[in-house]
């Protein structure tokens, strides 16, 4: 190649790097907007719910749609100031015991109050409710039960290895499968983590992760490049 014409290429070539990031950055914006706009926007089931409350003081389908919207805020931020100061126990008993009287609605709820309660978080508990956790398919490196990924060779006196899976678990509570007991562990798919699988293995493949959410997220979307920010780094 001509060396007149290597320069400019590199420098192409390093602006198209130093911008991947930030374009990077902003289709992960993007398409986090859409998905907004496919769930709350004015064409999705619930913005027409919040443009018919506004119509009746306009007849802008836009200008609706933004009082809806912030008579929602205004009555979420109320029934916050209730829950604040306890205010709310014997509505949300009276409606709850409401809900529970609608077959399908009962269902439903149930399914929602289960999901919103992994939320929390109980102090003195190892493992969390949706809380980052190593997965080890086959075991725990250094496990001593036979044909386990992390048991130590007979012969080499070696510590084997085996798969390690960045994940949430579901619940601390165990199931049973067969019998035997389980824990839903949710792995997420990169680099989008919303979707992913549920996994349910046994208790001694699971381990605490000493990591955030925050890490978790930035690990996956990064495709791993972040990594080395939050794990610590193997030397050599």
């Amino acid at each position: 190649m001509n060396l007149s014409l290597k320069h400019p290429l590199r420098t192409l070539l390093t602006g198209v790097l130093a911008l991947l990031p930030l374009a990077a950055t902003l289709l992960l914006l993007s398409w986090l907007l859409r998905l907004l706009a496919v769930w709350l926007g004015p064409g999705s089931a619930f913005g027409q719910m919040l443009t018919g409350i506004g119509l009746g003081l306009t007849e802008s389908e836009v200008i609706g749609y933004l009082l809806g919207l912030m008579l929602v805020v205004v009555l979420v931020y109320a029934f916050g100031l209730m829950v604040e100061r306890g205010l709310e126990q014997g509505i949300a008993k009276l409606l709850e015991t409401l809900l529970q009287r609608i077959p399908v609605v009962r269902t439903v709820y149930d399914v929602a109050h289960k999901l919103v309660g992994l939320l929390s978080r109980k102090n003195g508990e190892e493992l969390q409710s949706l809380s980052p956790v190593w997965l080890y398919f086959g075991g725990k490196p250094g496990a001593d039960s036979a044909g386990a990924v992390g048991a130590v060779d007979a012969a080499t006196g070696a510590g084997k290895q085996g798969t390690a899976v960045l994940g949430f678990l579901s619940t601390p509570q165990a199931v049973l499968i067969g019998g035997k007991p389980y824990l839903g562990v949710l792995v997420p798919t990169a680099p989008v983590p919303v979707g992913g699988g549920l996994l349910y293995v046994p208790p001694d493949w699971v381990e605490a992760a000493d990591v955030g959410m925050e890490a978790v997220t930035s690990i996956y979307v990064s495709m791993g490049v972040t990594s080395g920010q939050y794990l610590p780094k193997a030397g050599g």
